[in-house]
């Protein structure tokens, strides 16, 4: 990336989107589109969830039936009738139980497959996204879309949806009984409940802001202390830890803060429920006092409907928690979205793409251009055929847009302008399968895996033996080093590679790249960043690595130039000068110059 384009770069920032402009109704919508899940055998749920709320409900009217029909009737108690009443009662407790366990269970199992979905889908995308659109965000936050953001509507999905279901329907059964014993003490119920309603619907947006926060403080907070593990060694050699423990320090502080606001504000929410549900059953109280002694309502019919308002007031007061968990889910919901829902800059054609044949391979560039979004261009006509089996070596100076050259031919990004060809077919027209099948690049930092050196190497033709593996190490010379380690092939690496120097994962990365078997090869910097004696190991097995096939080399050190067949030099984002390094450094151009700084260097490392 030239330093235009490292300055340009902040403005994709906001290429991954949040969906901020979707409301909270369209974000369930598009949730419950990108998991259908949620949706499967959700008519069953509801059904059982109406025959757990008619086992809540149909105790009130026993209660009732009981005092005016039992305890109070003519001639004294009905001890046969009073019986009969617990025995429903009670068996009614037992199919409540077991109708609220069944809707537990099936809305588990539908939220844990229709959230896996959502993980692979949002995973998934995160890998088709163009490595420029993915560093526009911390790996930390990424990590957090597809893990604690989805961890918070799963929790709304199993508790919060079970309690939406139960309490809709609790609501409806509740207001429908309530009606039937006394229309007028209905309308004083709804008349007290009719503020909370008001308030509750000003404290959605709200509360969806504080969660939004909240969760864009998660990502924050992982990002930092993501970074500060990874780069451990870094901050020590610098002698950074107290700025780095800042920094964690304030992001940690700043989730606190959001956590804390959005909790205030919640509770704020509840408490407002609970007093008026406490007002509402005070004057429900006090205004059927009157009524039972005015003959309006019996004695029974009286206590069925105090306990029908708790019935009614119990699902109202968790609609504030619900309302809590709603919030949190969609802010939650919001982000995954914004991963799943950002464009895919760089798209898999599909069964409609083009597979390519396997085979010496050429490469053209035909007026390609190149420019970050919001900057200027950093590549400019760049016209260039790769014959193939022929070994190419890109120089410049720094900035000058050679790794932009490789990231375009490996199709890590599109150009803006003209097209990159492989035998004769766009880029953007053959399938990824087959691309990367054909195409490899060994990155200038080799990445390796918490696994073996064995497996490690295996990443590059999973469906390898180990008897393939052991070839390929042996063919590029390689098998005195792995002999040389603790356990051989079967050495664990550690984290990133950690327990090698440089030198060694990119030995692994070669590897894993012959193992591939690729018709062309893309090389960023391999040898720029190791000692004499490994470089020397490095080229040897980039030889055997280069052999026989096209390969283009990402060159630091102009040794990897002299080697090549030609040498292409890029300055400031064109290509200035094509051929062999010998016709080059005779030239009075860029090559000669560069080619002399870095002669002069060696001279004087010699020295």
């Amino acid at each position: 990336m030239t330093g235009g384009a490292e300055a340009t770069a902040a403005g994709v920032s906001s290429s991954i989107g949040g969906s901020q402009e979707l409301s909270t109704p369209a974000i369930l919508r598009r949730g419950f589109e990108l998991s259908p899940e949620l949706r499967k055998g959700l008519l069953g749920t509801v059904l059982l969830a109406l025959v757990a709320t008619g086992g809540k409900v149909l105790i009130p009217f026993l209660v009732q039936q009981t005092t005016d029909h039992g305890i109070r009737a003519e001639g004294g108690p009905d001890v046969r009738f009073v019986l009969i009443a617990v025995l429903l009662a009670a068996g009614a407790v037992v199919v409540t139980s077991v109708a609220q366990f069944l809707v537990n269970v099936r809305l588990f199992r539908s939220a844990e497959s229709g959230l896996a979905t959502l993980r692979l889908k949002a995973f998934r995308r995160i890998h088709d996204l163009s490595v420029l659109t993915q560093s526009t965000e911390r790996r930390g936050a990424l990590v957090a879309r597809v893990t604690n953001d989805v961890d918070t509507i799963s929790m709304f999905v199993q508790f919060g949806g079970l309690m939406l279901l139960v309490s809709t329907a609790q609501i409806v059964v509740a207001t429908g009984l309530m009606v039937f014993y006394s229309p007028l003490l209905a309308g004083v119920v709804y008349l007290c409940l009719l503020p909370l309603a008001l308030l509750v619907r000003q404290f959605q947006p709200v509360l969806g802001r504080a969660y939004g926060a909240v969760r864009a403080r998660v990502g924050d907070m992982l990002g930092a202390i993501s970074e500060s593990i990874v780069g451990a060694v870094t901050i020590r050699a610098y002698g950074v830890e107290e700025r780095t423990t800042r920094r964690v320090d304030e992001a940690i502080e700043a989730h606190r803060r959001a956590a804390i606001g959005a909790q205030f504000r919640s509770v704020m929410a509840f408490s407002s429920g609970q007093a008026f549900a406490g007002v509402t059953t005070a004057v429900v109280l006090a205004v059927g006092t009157v009524f039972a002694v005015q003959g309006w309502v019996t004695l029974g019919e009286l206590l069925a409907f105090l306990f029908l308002v708790n019935l009614f007031t119990q699902p109202v007061l968790m609609a504030t928690e619900i309302l809590n968990e709603l919030q949190n889910a969609v802010a939650g919901w919001r982000r995954v979205i914004g991963v799943v829902d950002t464009p895919a800059d760089v798209s898999d054609p599909g069964p409609e793409g083009v597979t390519l044949s396997r085979g010496p391979i050429t490469v053209q560039f035909e007026d390609v251009a190149y420019a970050y979004p919001g900057g200027d261009r950093v590549l400019e006509d760049v016209d260039l055929v790769i014959p193939p089996r022929s070994r190419v070596a890109v120089v410049g100076e720094t900035g000058s847009g050679k790794t932009t050259l490789a990231k375009l031919l490996t199709r890590l990004m599109d150009p803006v302008a003209g097209r990159v060809l492989l035998d004769g077919v766009d880029l953007r027209q053959v399938t990824f399968d087959s691309l990367r099948r054909r195409v490899v690049m060994v990155p200038q930092e080799g990445f390796l895996f918490d696994q073996s050196l064995r497996e490690n190497i295996r990443f590059g033709r999973p469906t390898a033996t180990d008897e393939d593996v052991e070839l390929a190490v042996t063919e590029l010379g390689l098998d005195a080093w792995i002999t040389g380690l603790p356990h051989g092939l079967d050495t664990q690496v550690g984290q990133r590679g950690e327990s090698l120097s440089a030198g060694e994962r990119q030995l692994v990365a070669i590897a894993r790249a012959y193992l591939a078997d690729p018709d062309l090869l893309v090389l960023d910097e391999a040898t720029s960043a190791v000692d004499p004696a490994t470089e020397v190991r490095i080229q040897r097995a980039l030889e055997g690595l280069t052999r026989g096939r096209t390969s283009v080399a990402i060159a630091h050190r102009l040794s990897t130039a002299e080697a090549a067949d030609f040498v292409v030099v890029v300055d400031q984002g064109r290509i200035v000068e094509v051929g062999p390094h010998r016709d080059l450094v005779g030239r009075d151009g860029v090559y000669r110059r560069m080619h002399a700084s870095w002669a002069s260097q060696q001279g004087a490392e010699v020295t």
